[in-house]
């Protein structure tokens, strides 16, 4: 029985359901020293800006209990950087590039979208709702749906190449910021970023990072991820994107069961590098003892608990 690896999310066809996420493989190009980037279904880039960004002053990483907290500050060296130095070897790895981008304001989401619609080497865009809006006081664009709408309906203008927006968990219903991405023509959900955390020195009595809190991925997180992607996956009719402390081929399986297309592996990387590709053999090895020949069919194949039957022997006087 071959088994078909291949996946769709949107109009984008994946070899496999495997991606990485943002931030954590640099502009995959990094990845090389691992792995055959063709191997994989795709990547999502570190996020981009125009005029790029220093990001945050270390410390800026911090180890937790199953997961890892960090703020960053989206460093990157800017969409012409990108496209001068990196896209071009980009255009040879083989596999599907995702560019996930920002901006500070509605126009700067726009043209920093705009301005990556040309490069041949972006399948697609995916947009980090997590930034503040400078221009309402600083509300972050991701937990109001009525910002969400608006920039993506101005990103879904600035570009003809599949959107995916990215989501953050730290509203009261996700499923509301998802339903105004998709009403604003988003054409796939990325579910989800990180939870706001912290972590303190007891002995130095002092912050582990210096912008004392900061955001939390990596296995702690991956039970709320999946109750994530799955209400998002049943209120919208867009394809979802899994994301989410996976580091384990189940741990993939479960998302596409909860109904995600397709997964991105992102904190596991800093532990062990060839996590994806041990993750794409054993969903390759869970699929043929269950007799599946498309994986693509595993998407929202989970079903409600089943209690065991338990024939116990008739009691006789």
């Amino acid at each position: 029985m071959a088994l078909n690896l291949g996946v769709r999310v949107g109009n984008l066809q994946l070899k496999n359901p495997v991606m990485l996420a943002s931030g954590c493989c640099g502009y995959a190009l990094e990845m090389e020293e691992f792995f055959d980037l063709s191997l994989l279904g795709g990547y999502c880039l570190k996020g981009l800006c125009e005029g790029g960004s220093e990001g945050n002053p270390p410390p800026r990483l911090c180890e937790t209990p199953g997961g890892l907290i960090n703020s960053i500050g989206l460093q990157n060296i800017g969409i012409e950087a990108f496209l001068k130095e990196k896209a071009p070897k980009l255009r040879k790895a083989g596999s599907v590039m995702v560019a996930n981008f920002y901006g500070h304001s509605v126009d700067e989401y726009a043209a920093a979208a705009e301005r990556l619609q040309a490069e041949p080497c972006i399948a697609a865009l995916e947009m980090n709702i997590s930034c503040p809006n400078v221009k309402t006081g600083g509300i972050a664009f991701g937990t109001d749906p009525k910002l969400v709408h608006e920039v993506t309906a101005a990103c879904r203008k600035a570009t003809a190449k599949p959107l995916w927006v990215k989501l953050t968990p730290n509203v009261t219903d996700i499923t509301e910021t998802a339903k105004a991405a998709e009403d604003a023509g988003a054409d796939a959900l990325s579910c989800i970023n990180t939870y706001p955390a912290m972590a303190i020195d007891v002995e130095r009595r002092a912050f582990k990072i210096n912008t004392r809190s900061g955001g939390l991925s990596g296995p702690a997180i991956k039970p709320l991820a999946v109750r994530a992607v799955y209400l998002v996956s049943k209120a919208v009719k867009i394809p979802v994107v899994g994301i989410g402390g996976i580091s384990t081929w189940a741990d993939a399986v479960e998302f596409m069961l909860a109904g995600a297309s397709a997964v991105q592996v992102g904190t596991a990387l800093f532990s062990n590098p060839l996590a994806p590709l041990e993750i794409l053999e054993g969903m390759r090895e869970y699929c043929a003892r269950h007799g599946v020949e498309e994986i693509s069919t595993l998407t929202g194949a989970a079903k409600d608990f089943e209690r065991p039957s338990c024939n116990l022997p008739s009691r006789t006087k």
